[in-house]
């Protein structure tokens, strides 16, 4: 019997809009978690945190991450969460608006994945602290295999590239 692999992912998980009163965005990112879960081994999720939207929305994100262990592909496993995100309400209207869940996978134990429908690591990772806060809970010694720096440096490295720019809006991480 063959045996087969299993693969570490490292997924960022956002809301910022609610499907219902019930359904807020904090919500929304528990119940995809739970369904990541019915396929997927679950190693490790961080806090939520609340964050700022970036591009036209104007509502906060809740942002978290989590590490999952499964024996999916990369192709697999994308179209695997985008059916989670489909179902939890996700619509793709226009780029950084408003919605309901967004799973993005940020990295994986197989190193470098490049397709025209999936690059890994995220191309904009390393430059997003809603995604590298809620990442170095989690894994903070774990290396991009395209600067081989670990999460924890890069986000030393965002945070430090934040303090000595101009500030327009107050964006402190909050948790929620």
């Amino acid at each position: 019997m063959a045996k087969t692999a299993l693969h570490l992912y490292a997924l960022a998980l956002g809301s910022n809009r609610p499907l219902s009163a019930r359904l807020t965005p904090r919500q929304l990112l528990a119940e995809a978690a739970t369904r990541i879960a019915q396929h997927a081994r679950i190693v490790a999720t961080s806090p939520t945190i609340e964050t700022p939207p970036i591009g036209p929305s104007r509502r906060r994100y809740a942002n978290a991450a989590i590490l999952v262990q499964s024996p999916l592909e990369p192709p697999a496993m994308l179209a695997w969460l985008q059916s989670i995100e489909q179902a939890l309400g996700r619509r793709r209207y226009r780029r950084w608006g408003a919605r309901s869940v967004d799973i993005d996978i940020i990295l994986w134990s197989g190193g470098i994945w490049n397709s025209p429908m999936l690059t890994i690591p995220h191309p904009a990772f390393a430059a997003r602290d809603f995604v590298l806060t809620p990442l170095r809970a989690i894994a903070p010694g774990w290396r991009d295999p395209r600067s081989a720096l670990t999460i924890r440096h890069l986000d030393a490295r965002l945070q430090k590239a934040q303090q000595t720019m101009p500030q327009e809006v107050d964006h402190p991480r909050r948790p929620l």
